[in-house]
């Protein structure tokens, strides 16, 4: 191709007429080498525009943001799979969990077949490849249908199986298997989790790939406007879903954990008061939505204890107490899996400090526990008070008030109690 065709090529306005054939007469006839030259030096400076474009929104999007894990610096992805496979056991409170994955999606296979066992969360797996062999196979059915399978009874060493097709309208890229050995039903909203779980892999998954080509095409002198262009609106597109799809995930991972603990909508009454403080007292934006999402999971550590300690229409002796004030510990480590959701961590760890320094986990005091923290830790507070339990009626918005603002300065942060008083209108 002559260097008139390919300049003439990613100018929009003529690339119809090429399309028509028509290019060659019209470079050759009513063009002339000035006008040729502008065209050039425009082409030049829009590719230039788009790729420092895209160079900007794959800074801005990174792979430490998804919830798959790719931010782990190892070249083994069965490690990383595995450790994905273990942090699902943890959401769903399941026995075992075991990833499948479509060799195209794979870096590290030379197996062609419909699908490869790349992840699981048991130390010595030998069962991890069986199932795929199996006739009537439920993670080759899920996939092949796109469709959630929920078996009860299913075999002899196996109560219940759970097979969760990673699909969404980007594509179709395996499976996740979940297993109970002994009977324990998996309820909606674990399985809920799980497809929301499912379809955020696959736009981390692409989201990885267009990264990739992105680069690719950022190295290529050759690489016209109208590829660059096109890489750009899937990025745009890709880096939205993903956006979207995190919150869903967050909210179902919160229904799921209240669901759990009995306790209804607690953690999106937290998250909603904490964000009503928050903009009371003029927080920024970014800061807006990390405390809603640290209000949404300020009990994820409660999904992992039994559910025992929930469902007892008693006071909760010593040793439960403690191990339900002990949950934040426990929730650090499971979001430190979760990528994506590490900057909430603070919020979430330290929401059971007190003002007065004799909290916990590290006995901080004043400013030093951070802010989210502190407006999470009354949110925590009226709500919980506000809330029916088992063994105690709710109590008045007038009671809950009083109590938030006796113990202020020695549970609570004075000025965030004092927001919540104008709030309520007291």
């Amino acid at each position: 191709m002559s260097q008139s065709q390919r300049i003439t090529m990613d100018n929009d306005p003529i690339e119809a007429i090429f399309a028509l054939n028509m290019g060659d007469f019209l470079t050759e006839h009513l063009i002339s080498q000035d006008l040729l030259k502008k065209i050039d030096t425009s082409v030049k400076d829009k590719i230039g525009n788009l790729k420092k474009q895209l160079s900007e929104l794959i800074s801005i999007y990174s792979l430490d943001n998804t919830f798959t894990l790719l931010g782990f610096e190892c070249e083994d992805e069965c490690i990383i799979y595995n450790s994905i496979a273990k942090t699902i056991t943890q959401m769903l409170d399941a026995d075992i969990c075991r990833i499948y994955l479509t060799p195209d999606f794979i870096k590290s296979t030379t197996d062609r077949g419909l699908l490869v066992a790349m992840g699981t969360s048991c130390k010595d797996d030998s069962k991890i490849g069986d199932f795929l062999n199996e006739e009537n196979n439920p993670i080759i059915q899920s996939f092949v249908t796109c469709e959630t399978i929920y078996l009860k009874n299913y075999k002899e060493d196996v109560s219940t199986l759970l097979a969760v097709p990673m699909a969404n309208n980007w594509g179709n890229v395996g499976v996740f298997c979940v297993e109970n050995k002994e009977s324990k039903d998996i309820s909606q909203e674990y399985i809920h989790l799980l497809e929301i779980t499912a379809s955020l892999f696959v736009t981390s998954m692409r989201l990885q790939k267009l990264t990739e080509q992105t680069d690719a095409a950022l190295k290529d002198e050759e690489a016209t406007s109208v590829e660059l262009r096109q890489l750009r609106t899937d990025l745009t597109a890709s880096i939205g879903d993903l956006g979207d799809e995190q919150q869903q995930f967050v909210e179902a991972l919160a229904r799921a954990v209240d669901v759990k603990s009995r306790a209804h909508k607690h953690s999106k009454n937290v998250a909603e008061l904490a964000r009503e403080i928050s903009e009371h007292i003029n927080l920024n934006e970014k800061t807006l939505d990390l405390i809603y999402y640290a209000g949404l999971l300020h009990n994820i550590g409660q999904i992992s204890l039994p559910e025992g300690i929930f469902s007892s229409k008693e006071r909760p002796s010593q040793e439960t107490w403690n191990k339900l004030q002990n949950h934040p510990n426990i929730g650090v480590n499971l979001l430190m899996k979760i990528n994506f959701l590490s900057e909430v961590i603070p919020y979430v760890h330290y929401h059971k400090e007190r003002w007065d320094g004799k909290g916990i986990p590290e006995g901080l005091s004043g400013m030093s526990i951070p802010l989210g923290a502190r407006i999470i830790a009354v949110a925590d507070a009226y709500e919980a008070m506000n809330a029916k339990r088992s063994y105690r009626k709710s109590l008045t918005q007038k009671e809950i008030l009083d109590i938030l603002k006796k113990e202020a300065g020695i549970k609570w942060d004075p000025a965030i109690v004092n927001a919540l008083y104008e709030i309520k209108n007291v």
